[in-house]
């Protein structure tokens, strides 16, 4: 059972309507909508500049809109102080890019950050065997638990950043492009991880990510920014039937097509 187990499992994991984002006269967002299925993994993309992470920011309560209605696991948060939702920000849990971690904390030690702000009460024995049990599960061995961010790969960062987002049990795991920097079997590795963990622990995944064969491989569909609004969401057979000019040429170029047939031979 979840450390935080909810009663609300009904409707949709989020929903993000007329969202509009500004920074000065810039407008990154003007009327952006957005609906996540739970047990979903929803890929985000867009071209550069075109607000996948404000986007992403502005869900979990740090970037705060100028319009718009944003509802996570049945909560609105749209009106509400960012500093007053401890209840439904211990329901999700965020891999930032590069892992984001405390340099003068261990990998155990960065993992039980959240177990203390949450459940401070906690034995620190158990809040220790917990943080031990979240590296193991993202793929970390245990040495990595008394091992500080500097003396960790770029790859084995992410996974215990990946660990420090699981400390809670979240129902909703938020990732900005967990597979950036890393090599294509490293990347490969993290994408299986990332789908074994959705289907074990039934986590809904907003994944943000330019990386090609992760959407063909674990994405149950993609949703594209571009024009400061959601233009599609759907699976990508169902996003290149668009015909829009821009999904056009980002699945249908070289890399696309690279994506699209080791995705068939991976299926053969």
């Amino acid at each position: 059972m979840r450390m935080n187990e909810h009663p609300d499992h009904a409707g949709p994991a989020i929903v993000v309507e007329g969202l509009v984002n500004s920074f000065g006269d810039f407008a990154v967002h003007d009327g952006l909508d957005l609906t996540v299925k739970r047990g979903e993994i929803l890929g985000v993309v867009g071209g550069s500049g075109t607000g996948k992470s404000v986007l992403m920011r502005s869900i979990i309560g740090l970037q705060r809109p100028q319009e718009g209605r944003i509802e996570v696991l049945g909560a609105d948060l749209s009106d509400q102080d960012p500093n007053g939702e401890t209840g439904i920000r211990s329901r999700w849990g965020v891999l930032f890019q590069g892992g984001a971690l405390f340099s003068t904390l261990t990998v155990g030690e960065n993992v039980e950050v959240p177990i203390k702000q949450f459940y401070p009460d906690l034995d620190p024995a158990l809040r220790a065997e917990i943080a031990r049990y979240k590296v193991i599960l993202s793929g970390l061995p245990q040495s990595a638990v008394a091992k500080y961010p500097s003396e960790l790969s770029g790859g084995m960062k992410k996974r215990a950043g990946l660990a420090r987002a699981l400390a809670l049990d979240p129902e909703l795991l938020f990732l900005d492009e967990p597979t950036a920097g890393l090599d294509p079997i490293g990347a490969a590795k993290f994408d299986r991880l990332t789908r074994e963990l959705k289907e074990t622990l039934g986590l809904t995944v907003f994944l943000i990510t330019h990386d090609l064969d992760t959407l063909y491989e674990i994405c149950d569909r993609v949703a594209v920014i571009a024009e400061k609004k959601i233009i599609a969401v759907g699976t990508i057979p169902e996003l290149i039937a668009t015909g829009h000019p821009w999904i056009e040429e980002y699945f249908g170029g070289p890399r696309g097509r690279s994506a699209h047939d080791a995705h068939l031979r991976g299926e053969a």
